[in-house]
């Protein structure tokens, strides 16, 4: 067999694999997150972890839909986190709601568009979050590799604080109710699940 026919194959399968892989995961009509996530005070210390200190705020656990996910190289920020995963929650787990949408992220931001709203904007803001994932092993690590945008995950660990001993620093929302510059999720993960 040809070198060329042996490299075109491994390409094109690749690139197979990489799109069913990667494919966003679909529910049908109705809410698969319905509830509320969970914040209560902090009972773990700070850690250490690559040249940061990660200083617990509040224990958070939260069932959700991924509404989409990016990954991040470069910056400080992408050193202690590399994913980025939009997540909602109630009326914004469901398809019925999400396909009328727009849903992007970028510069670890996550911004929507709708040409008409298909439920009230509030509950849009106070549904959907986007979270900065700091894993904290390598299994969660591993784990994050394989999320997609449609599933449905349960994420376990800390809302945090972090610095670095020159005084950089990144601190975590406490609430759902805010919007815009400030109002992301720096979450620790200490446990991920793919349902």
């Amino acid at each position: 067999m040809n070198w060329k026919v042996i490299i075109f194959i491994g390409v094109v399968s690749y690139g197979a694999y990489h799109h069913f892989s990667q494919r966003a995961v679909t529910h049908g009509v109705g809410e698969i997150a319905a509830n509320t996530p969970l914040q209560n005070n902090a009972s773990a210390g700070a850690v250490q972890l690559n040249g940061f200190t990660i200083t617990p705020l509040m224990d958070y656990s939260i069932e959700a839909r991924v509404l989409s996910k990016e990954d991040y190289s470069f910056g400080t920020e992408a050193e202690i986190s590399p994913t980025d995963l939009a997540l909602g929650w109630g009326p914004m787990s469901n398809e019925a709601v999400l396909s009328k949408i727009e849903i992007s992220q970028g510069n670890r931001f996550f911004y929507w568009r709708v040409n008409e709203f298909p439920i009230p904007q509030r509950e849009i803001e106070v549904h959907a979050a986007n979270t900065h994932i700091i894993p904290a092993n390598s299994l969660v690590e591993r784990q994050l590799k394989s999320v997609r945008k449609g599933q449905l995950v349960k994420l376990k660990g800390q809302l945090v604080e972090v610095s670095r001993a020159d005084g950089w620093h990144w601190r975590s929302s406490l609430t759902r109710e805010d919007t815009g510059n400030g109002a992301c999720e720096l979450m620790y993960v200490t446990e991920l699940f793919i349902k």
